[in-house]
């Protein structure tokens, strides 16, 4: 029987990555998301660290649901903003998760600062937790390297992609296909990390 495992988020975009590298590693799961279950929990994100965060999530999704469940926090660290936004990248220019107000407050934070020094890296956490097992979490991490552009570039994607340029591809996350970014971004190097260990680990709890 394929087995069933939560993706605690509504981002169709996280959720689109996930399913096309779990389809190109093979690895047989059911993706459930935060749309499928009835009126699930909205845990509150108050962690200091990428870590914490995803661990509130999935821990909470799992206890609600009673399914492994996967729980990511990501966010953008900008050298030049001592690591801002991190942990607040959701909620950069507040409550409301609007990517639009996210990029004009980092543009003007950045306003006046040469490229050369407009360095920064994304990173993306994954917990990966079992009802009932909640200390033997898998977590793994993957971070990618970039700097932040003038103004926004490229159509796709979401959050910061269309300002994050990566030097080795001469593209912003934004001008890239979803393989492209799977390849070389943050949470894809993190699936990456965890398609290899996720087997092992669900199997110890068969």
């Amino acid at each position: 029987m394929t087995r069933e495992i939560l993706f605690a988020t509504n981002n169709q975009g996280k959720v689109k990555e996930l399913k096309e590298a779990f389809k190109q590693a093979g690895v047989d799961l059911i993706v459930k998301t935060d749309a499928d279950l009835d009126n699930p929990p909205h845990p509150i994100e108050s962690g200091k660290t990428f870590e914490a965060n995803a661990k509130i999530k999935a821990h909470e999704l799992a206890k609600f649901s009673g399914l492994p469940t996967i729980a990511d926090d990501s966010g953008l660290m900008v050298d030049k903003l001592n690591g801002a936004p991190g942990v607040r990248s959701a909620r950069y220019a507040g409550e409301a998760h609007n990517d639009a107000h996210n990029n004009a407050k980092l543009l003007a934070e950045l306003g006046g600062v040469p490229q050369a020094e407009r360095t920064a890296k994304f990173n993306t956490t994954i917990v990966v937790s079992m009802p009932g097992h909640f200390d033997q979490d898998l977590v793994v991490s993957g971070q990618c390297a970039g700097e932040i552009m003038p103004g926004p570039v490229g159509e796709d994607g979401f959050g910061y992609d269309p300002l994050f340029y990566v030097p080795e591809k001469e593209k912003t996350f934004a001008q890239m296909t979803t393989d492209e970014k799977n390849e070389i971004s943050h949470r894809g190097r993190a699936i990456k990390k965890l398609l290899k260990e996720l087997p092992a680990w669900l199997a110890q709890f068969d």
